[in-house]
């Protein structure tokens, strides 16, 4: 099976050795995003929730970039530096995803690139 490195400029470029997703079949791996305004390539400014936002948004242009939306994303991974913020994941995640909505995991982790609040990933499969 092939696959397809996807890149767009609608996200941040990646900051390190690897892509913004990778297609194989029709399975596409995408990487962590963090809130980085993909024209300046620095943290956007405002609370948790802006922070948030970004990052749904950065996810989207790379999904699709790939050829689908957040709607073909299966598994969400969640990281925060704080998961008190978890409930505000929740209601802006609501604006973003319909149901079904995809599994998910929210992990707390001492700290995250650039000194982010917040940084998804997730995987999505694309319909045949």
């Amino acid at each position: 099976m092939s696959k397809s490195i996807i890149h767009t400029d609608r996200a941040p470029k990646a900051i390190g050795t690897y892509s913004q997703a990778v297609k194989v079949g029709d399975t596409v791996y995408l990487s962590g995003q963090i809130p980085l305004d993909p024209a300046t390539m620095t943290l956007v400014e405002g609370g948790m929730d802006v922070q948030i936002r970004r990052v749904f948004d950065n996810l989207s242009a790379v999904a699709e970039a790939a050829g689908g939306s957040l709607q073909d994303i299966v598994k969400l991974n969640i990281f925060l530096t704080d998961l008190a913020h978890f409930p505000l994941v929740n209601e802006i995640m609501a604006g973003y995803f319909a149901e079904p909505y995809p599994a998910r995991a929210a992990i707390g982790v001492a700290s995250l690139p650039r000194g982010a609040g917040v940084e998804m990933d997730g995987v999505m499969v694309l319909a045949g």
